[in-house]
C-alpha cells in the first residue's frame, strides 16, 4: 500500500498520507519512551533524528530534529507505515 508524503509548514515535521483510516482515535507519542508497544511509532522512533511522532484517522505527522535531513528519514518512515499497513490488511 502506498504511503504519499506531504510537506507541512513546519520544515521539520512530514505528513505521511494513509489510504484509508487506520487509527480511531488520535494517538501521540512525544518520545521513544511513550511509543513502546506500539508497532510502528516504536520503530519510527528507532530512526535517527525522530523526536516524536502523531497519529490521527487516516495520517501519521513525523516531527524530526532541525539538523537531519528528510530524504533518507522520509523513504524509512514510508516503508515502515506501509508495512505496517500490509499487516492490517492481512489481519483483516
Amino acid at each position: 500500500m502506498t504511503v504519499r508524503v506531504q510537506p507541512t509548514p513546519n520544515p521539520n515535521a512530514m505528513k505521511f498520507l494513509l489510504r484509508r483510516t487506520v487509527f480511531a482515535r488520535p494517538l501521540s507519542f512525544p518520545n521513544a519512551e511513550a511509543a513502546q508497544g506500539h508497532s510502528p511509532a516504536e520503530e519510527i522512533f528507532t530512526l535517527p533524528g525522530v523526536y516524536n511522532v502523531f497519529m490521527v484517522q487516516d495520517f501519521v505527522t513525523v516531527n524530526k530534529l532541525p539538523d537531519v535531513p528528510w530524504e533518507p528519514l522520509a523513504a524509512a518512515v514510508q516503508a515502515i507505515l506501509a508495512d505496517y499497513l500490509a499487516l492490517l490488511e492481512l489481519s483483516s
